[in-house]
C-alpha cells in the first residue's frame, strides 16, 4: 500500500510539473541560449557531438538540465548554461524541445 501512495504522489508531482511549463516561455530561452548549439530547430546541431534535442521526452530532457544545472551530470559548456536556470526555466525548456517534431522518423 506505502509503494502505491508513493507512486501516486510521484506521478502527481511529475503532472504538476509538466502542466506548469510553458513552451512558449521556453522557445525564448532556447532561441538566446540553446540554438547556437543544437540549432533552431533543436535537431541541426553546429557540432555532430552536440546531441539533438528536439521531440526528446520532456521529463529526460528536465533530468538533464536539472543535473547539469546541480553538478551531477559533467559538461562545462552545459554546466554554465544549466547553472542560472530556474526550475522553472529548465521546465518550459523541456516542455519546448519536448514539443518539436524529432528527427527521427517511421517508415513502412
Amino acid at each position: 500500500m506505502k509503494k502505491q501512495i508513493l507512486v501516486a504522489a510521484f506521478a502527481a508531482i511529475a503532472a504538476q510539473g509538466a502542466a506548469a511549463a510553458d513552451p512558449a516561455a521556453g522557445a525564448k530561452i532556447a532561441d538566446a541560449q540553446c540554438a547556437a548549439c543544437h540549432g533552431k530547430d533543436g535537431k541541426t546541431p553546429t557540432d555532430p557531438s552536440y546531441p539533438k534535442i528536439a521531440g526528446q521526452y520532456p521529463d529526460y530532457l528536465l533530468k538533464s538540465l536539472n543535473d547539469y544545472h546541480t553538478g551531477g551530470r559533467k559538461n562545462a559548456i552545459m554546466g554554465a548554461i544549466a547553472k542560472p536556470l530556474s526550475k522553472a526555466d529548465m521546465q518550459n525548456l523541456a516542455a519546448y524541445f519536448g514539443s518539436l517534431p524529432g528527427p527521427l522518423t517511421h517508415r513502412k
